[in-house]
């Protein structure tokens, strides 16, 4: 049976579960990991714009900006999708020092499999969006 999260409206995918599935079909926001992250985000943005979210538990500013990300990828309706990498996750540490993160949380925008954008700590639903439109086709 398939659990959901209806304030978020996609299959709930707690960190017990992900291992579960070897493959598992990406939704719109979705977790991924080191092991993973090629497939997921590299390959995937070959398709679509791929918003990633470096994040960690302890930190406040991470808690103020997921949902402002959520709202905005819900608002571009499948145009473009959102991996959150929990840095403090297993290996995933080591994709932040692959991509010289220095703090969390910091977002890096993939497409095509190239990086054409990052930005770090929390900010408004506008200037996400505007950034989205900055570095992609979407409006």
């Amino acid at each position: 049976m398939a659990l959901i999260d209806f304030e978020l409206q996609r299959p709930y995918r707690s960190h017990a579960m992900t291992h579960l599935h070897a493959a598992p079909a990406p939704g719109l926001i979705f977790d991924t990991h080191l092991e993973h992250f090629d497939r997921d985000v590299i390959e995937a943005s070959h398709a679509l714009p791929i918003l990633v979210d470096f994040w960690a538990d302890w930190c406040p500013p991470c808690r103020a900006l997921t949902p402002v990300l959520e709202r905005v990828i819900a608002h571009h309706a499948g145009k473009i999708h959102m991996a959150k990498v929990e840095v403090d996750e297993g290996a995933n540490m080591k994709l932040a020092g692959r991509y010289g993160l220095r703090g969390f949380p910091t977002v890096l925008l993939f497409v095509k499999g190239e990086i054409v954008g990052r930005f770090s700590s929390a900010k408004p639903e506008r200037w996400v969006h505007e950034f989205i439109a900055e570095h992609t086709d979407i409006e």
